[in-house]
């Protein structure tokens, strides 16, 4: 009979102050699927980043000398720039790329898709150089350091920066899906406040005769705090099921492209269910905590 009593009054307060509820459900899916969205680029941004440090190499270029007199990296700075190299820690392969192999280099895979560029391209256009794989991307700038002031060599390309920056660009889009769920967060921690408030006052006499017969203070403002968290379980999985219609309907569209390029990591279904839990948690959690502390503060007898 009391747990019947207790659901009958949740459903009945939400039914009364159902615009309230509607705003308070809207607000809390709005604010939860944002949350979620920056979990997934964080995902996205961890997997993404893990697929181009593993194809980074560094390249190291070659004086002009040493690019037109020794195709075959014979001579001592050339040949020592290399035993060096192989013999540092982390390093996993060296390549040698004299100017020839560095136009094939560059006609097959940079202008592969602009034949009218690749027929511009001649020896003298590349210097020299060597290509460095490395077991630990910490490595880059030891290599840079170790080796950019060597003898015979021109500069070092450290491919690290450009991922930097595109991580930089995801960090930038994560950062800005958490902002807006915060402000979103807000305001629907006021609107559970509001809502709450509202449904004890209008409340205010039945719960005082449940008093007066000897209910407790928790058993006459459950209902209260239950109203918040249904609303807030149905906002959640609002926006759960947003970010698997979002993923399905327009990222993967989207970024398909990216996808097949294997630039971008795909964000997956499995992605999506592990969110969903967090989504959960954090919107029953923030609708739990208002619920109590507006009633502590607002309804104290």
């Amino acid at each position: 009979m009391r747990a019947s009593f207790l659901f009958g009054e949740v459903f009945t307060g939400l039914r009364r102050n159902i615009t309230m509820t509607i705003a308070m459900i809207l607000t809390t899916a709005i604010s939860l699927g944002l949350f979620g969205g920056g979990l997934l680029v964080v995902q996205m941004a961890n997997k993404t980043q893990q697929i181009f440090l593993d194809r980074v190499e560094v390249q190291i270029f070659l004086t002009d000398d040493i690019s037109s007199t020794d195709p075959q990296c014979t001579s001592d700075i050339c040949a020592g720039l290399r035993s060096d190299l192989e013999s540092t820690p982390s390093v996993v392969s060296v390549q040698y790329l004299n100017r020839d192999d560095a136009v094939a280099d560059a006609t097959d895979r940079v202008f592969r898709d602009q034949p009218e560029l690749a027929s511009l391209v001649s020896p003298d256009s590349f210097p020299a150089s060597f290509k460095v794989k490395l077991s630990d991307p910490e490595r880059f700038g030891v290599i840079d350091d170790e080796f950019g002031l060597r003898p015979g060599v021109q500069s070092v390309l450290n491919q690290r920066d450009l991922v930097d920056r595109l991580f930089s660009v995801l960090a930038g889009v994560r950062n800005a899906a958490f902002a807006v769920a915060v402000v979103q967060a807000i305001a629907a921690v006021l609107l559970i406040a509001n809502m709450v408030q509202i449904a004890a006052f209008t409340r205010r006499t039945e719960v005082g005769i449940m008093r007066l017969v000897g209910a407790t203070r928790w058993y006459t403002q459950l209902p209260f705090l239950l109203e918040a968290v249904v609303a807030s379980l149905i906002g959640a999985a609002l926006a759960i099921a947003g970010l698997f219609t979002a993923k399905a309907g327009f990222v993967d569209s989207v970024l398909g492209d990216l996808y097949q390029a294997n630039i971008l990591a795909r964000i997956t279904t499995s992605d999506v269910l592990l969110v969903s839990p967090v989504l959960l948690v954090v919107g029953v959690g923030m609708a739990t905590v208002t619920s109590y502390v507006t009633l502590r503060l607002y309804v104290r007898h």
